[in-house]
């Protein structure tokens, strides 16, 4: 969104936490950051809602004290903790607030801060029912990076030393990568063996892909050389955009990169996601045929196995599946976004 609102000559500050990730990721934007406390509180320990509450009023002075030096014209949120205290302090210093949100069921600080918001770009038409306003809701889509927008086959295949004639299959879990997909993809290796002009690029975490890459050699024929186990993809739009099949969480993230880009999917919800929120976000890919939806307890099971391997081998099958999923991404969503904001900003003035 940094992009595209510079792009069109806006100037731009992001607020965030001091020791999160988005710290480098702006500074590597040529972005300017300024750092929030905020955190959440642990619902098995009570006591934790006193502290995180205290945190959250400090923070909500430093970011009033923040909007008045700085004086923004519109203050854009995206949800998560630090997105509160901003929220809050906007509204305090009554500069219009214009959120967004990714997921099917809002976080609790857009749900919160939505009552006062002027307008809310949603990804899910569905999700303004949760809304103070659901009037005020717009359906923008979810921004991708520009990365994402121009992601390109060939391109993925040769920076994964992938087959151009291969059938490729991408499997991750988010950037840590996921446990239970790992655990269940490095006991099916063999069997993905058996499929004909198969490569599978397993996207499985720092912590874990040592480990994934040794079970998978240690129970695969030494001459099939199609499993390839990475720790982190700095591109993952040319990795999603060279694979034929994706299995993956259902974070808002990522089903935006899968369905801007139109692949077929499996999606494995987070079981352990606020309100359920992934299983919700992956029924609407279902919905409209762009993917199939498997609880992760269900991981295990030979119908999922079988799945995957019937996906695999069927390839008008997948072909349908990924231009409905592209039917859902809204490659124009950071426009779409921008000019929430831009208006909220001109009728300030």
């Amino acid at each position: 969104m940094a992009d595209r609102l510079r792009a069109e000559g806006h100037e731009v500050a992001f607020v965030g936490t001091p020791d999160g990730l988005e710290a480098r990721l702006a500074a590597e934007a040529g972005v300017v950051f300024f750092g929030v406390p905020a955190r959440g509180f642990d619902r098995a320990r009570p006591h934790t809602l006193v502290t995180s509450s205290l945190l959250m009023a400090g923070s909500t002075l430093r970011a009033r004290r923040l909007i008045g030096s700085w004086r923004p014209d519109v203050v854009l949120g995206f949800g998560g903790y630090v997105s509160l205290p901003v929220g809050l302090a906007a509204r305090t210093r009554r500069v219009p607030l214009v959120l967004h949100e990714q997921n099917s069921v809002p976080g609790l600080a857009n749900r919160v801060l939505s009552r006062w918001a002027v307008s809310v770009g949603v990804t899910y038409e569905g999700s303004a029912d949760h809304l103070r306003n659901p009037g005020r809701a717009v359906v923008t889509g979810n921004p991708v990076r520009g990365a994402v927008l121009e992601a390109d086959r060939e391109r993925g295949r040769r920076m994964l030393g992938l087959d151009p004639d291969a059938v490729v299959l991408l499997v991750f879990g988010g950037s840590r990568g996921a446990r239970h997909l790992n655990d269940t993809f490095a006991s099916l290796a063999p069997r993905l063996s058996t499929v004909a002009a198969l490569q599978v690029v397993h996207v499985a975490g720092r912590i874990e892909a040592a480990s994934v890459a040794e079970r998978v050699a240690s129970t695969v024929d030494g001459s099939w050389q199609g499993y390839n186990v990475l720790d982190y993809i700095d591109e993952m739009g040319d990795a999603i955009a060279a694979a034929d099949l994706v299995v993956a969480r259902a974070g808002a993230t990522s089903i935006a990169e899968i369905t801007t880009i139109g692949r077929a999917s499996i999606l494995v919800p987070y079981p352990y996601a606020t309100d359920d929120h992934q299983t919700l976000n992956a029924r609407a890919v279902a919905e409209a045929g762009g993917a199939v939806v498997v609880p992760d307890a269900a991981l295990d099971d030979e119908a999922f196995v079988a799945s995957v391997l019937e996906l695999l081998e069927d390839e008008p099958r997948r072909t349908a599946m990924a231009s409905s999923a592209a039917s859902l991404g809204r490659r124009d969503a950071d426009v779409r976004v921008a000019a929430l904001a831009v208006a909220a900003g001109e009728e300030k003035r």
